[in-house]
């Protein structure tokens, strides 16, 4: 369906821009959504803000667009969830022999 803008009006212009802008932020929310869907509440993540380490810490609440996230220091930072990695637990990543490698003793 091809709109020919040059025959709207200004108000008509003006109604079709809000359009877009809702629907474009409606579709910003649902990927958020989907991307915080990966993530349980209590469950151990990290991220690294920019000009930071890498930081560790719990979420503890879903926002609309984001989750909160405590830290090992008790900070607490809202984070979109596409910044987030979950971290293994420590008996899941030594069963799982995934980034494990044995050298050769000399």
């Amino acid at each position: 369906m091809a709109i020919d803008i040059n025959k709207l009006t200004e108000p008509e212009l003006v109604d079709l821009n809000n359009r877009i802008v809702a629907r474009l932020r409606f579709l910003q929310q649902m990927r958020a959504h989907a991307s915080m869907l990966e993530f349980s509440l209590g469950e151990r993540v990290s991220f690294q803000p920019e000009g930071h380490p890498v930081l560790f810490g719990v979420i503890t609440k879903y926002n609309r667009k984001s989750v909160t996230v405590i830290t090992e220091t008790g900070q607490h930072w809202t984070v979109a969830p596409s910044f987030l990695r979950k971290i293994k637990p420590v008996r899941e990543a030594e069963s799982d022999g995934g980034n494990v490698i044995s050298l050769p003793k000399k």
